[in-house]
């Protein structure tokens, strides 16, 4: 692989006009996804794929070329695209191109820590764990349908560039879910955990999916999903509410992570959900939230989707305050864009899906610090208001201005205590003044690391998976109903 590299760096370079070069073969990529649904396995997919990227650059235009196949013949070819990408995108480019002046590793090797590579986990030992749990959410008549599914992904990377950076990295990530769907007359109600969207992931071996007990949880899943047929709608109005910590890091996803993305921001990246209400301007004079208000994007976080050694730029993974105190003070960038505001360093968050695809700036771990206040003490002065679990469904404007998001179980807060279940809740708001009116935030118990594995962005799109530490978390005067 690196006399590969080395290949590509030197087809790329034999153009005068090409003053960088970098190349990553991906090696094998895996995938592996098994689901089981209502007793019988419904998924059962296994693919490996793998292949070279060639990014290079003049002094006005980037250029990249791949290809699918781990050769000589290949990797020259991917190289001699990329400069020819780039000499047809030179004239017509309006400035020349600047980078921040970073170096990254030589021979920088990562790996993921795990105790079971899930990999060399026999099928059948998965498909007990999912059978297991799918068997174990059927708990009334009423539930019509079961499921629980797994995932695993394996990345080995190699990457190099014409800078004298170089690094390998193996990075393995797993999760797994369960649900339920209850029906009854016209009724239908859904229930999932540890989350919605196939569960929870992580950086890890199989040991994660193990601990995190399927079997011991699906029964409560199957019984909330049933006790949702004859819950009241949720009520109307305007009322404090408090996200769980799933939900709180969905919202961060939403309306944090994506709007800080600077290449929306310098509408470069506008054609795939969007651009951005925040502007290059905004750092470090915008008031995000209320004081309550910290956000950091740690690429450094153990177990996080988003965590590695280095980005595809060769920039080394590192902690990026996004908000302090409230305060926006940082934003995810790249050597290009940090460039262009005149920043001294990269946010380390280019990253691409495989190497067949050019890297964009992506979300790496979007975390909401924890506060100091117990579950209970989010509760307390609560008169009346409702507790938001788990997302069912979420919409966003094209700037991350306008949301509403919906989720599967509501439960009523009176008098500062949980009373009973609401169905079909749902709350909206715009960024900026819904996270002013965070007015406590949960403690470390409240805290999780969640893992997202279907971000998308990109066109041709790529799915990125990110991860979102987040606590249980207040906010008042929200605009509520029930769907």
């Amino acid at each position: 692989m690196e006399e590969l590299l080395k290949l590509a760096l030197a087809s790329a370079t034999r153009d005068s006009a090409i003053v960088y070069a970098d190349a990553r073969i991906v090696a094998p990529y895996a995938v592996e996804y098994l689901a089981v649904r209502n007793g019988t396995a419904s998924a059962l997919t296994s693919a490996v794929r793998a292949a070279v990227g060639v990014r290079v650059r003049t002094a006005k235009a980037w250029g990249f070329g791949t290809a699918s196949a781990i050769t000589s013949v290949a990797t020259r070819a991917a190289a001699q695209r990329a400069v020819r990408a780039a000499r047809a995108a030179d004239p017509s480019a309006r400035a020349a191109l600047r980078v921040t002046d970073e170096k990254g590793p030589r021979n920088g090797r990562y790996t993921t820590k795990l105790r079971s590579d899930p990999f060399q986990v026999p099928l059948a030992t998965k498909l007990k764990v999912l059978l297991e749990a799918e068997r174990a959410v059927h708990v009334s008549p009423r539930i019509k349908s079961g499921r629980a599914s797994y995932s695993a992904w394996k990345e080995v990377k190699w990457f190099a560039s014409t800078e004298g950076s170089s690094y390998r990295s193996t990075i393995v990530q797993v999760g797994a879910g369960v649900e339920a769907t209850a029906v009854s007359g016209g009724e239908v109600q859904r229930r999932s955990g540890p989350t919605s969207f196939g569960g929870d992931f992580r950086q890890a071996g199989f040991e994660f999916v193990r601990g995190l007990d399927l079997p011991g949880i699906a029964p409560r899943v199957g019984r909330e999903a049933v006790a949702l047929l004859q819950a009241p709608a949720c009520p109307s109005g305007t009322m404090p509410i408090v996200l769980a910590s799933d939900q709180c890091a969905l919202q961060v996803h939403e309306s944090v992570g994506h709007a800080t993305e600077l290449d929306r921001i310098l509408g470069t990246e506008a054609g795939y959900a969007g651009t951005s209400f925040v502007a290059t301007g905004d750092v470090g004079q915008r008031i995000y939230g209320s004081p309550n208000m910290q956000i950091t994007a740690d690429a450094t976080e153990p177990g996080g989707l988003g965590s590695f050694g280095w980005d595809d730029d060769g920039v080394a993974a590192r902690r990026v305050p996004l908000v302090e105190d409230g305060r926006l003070t940082g934003l995810l960038t790249s050597r290009e864009t940090a460039a262009q505001l005149g920043w001294e360093r990269s946010g380390g968050t280019l990253r691409a899906e495989g190497a067949h695809r050019f890297p964009l700036i992506r979300m790496t771990n979007i975390d909401l610090a924890a506060g100091d206040r117990s579950f209970d003490e989010l509760l307390e002065g609560i008169q009346d208001g409702i507790y938001f679990q788990t997302n069912r469904s979420w919409s966003i404007d094209d700037k991350r201005l306008n949301f509403q998001f919906g989720t599967e179980v509501g439960r009523r807060i009176r008098r500062g205590e949980l009373d009973g279940l609401v169905r079909n809740p749902i709350y909206a708001g715009m960024t900026p003044e819904f996270w002013r009116s965070l007015d406590a935030v949960g403690n470390s118990k409240t805290w999780h690391l969640w893992g997202v594995p279907n971000c998308g962005k990109g066109q041709p799109s790529q799915v990125a998976r990110v991860g979102h530490g987040a606590p249980a978390a207040r906010f008042h005067n929200v605009r509520v109903w029930a769907g």
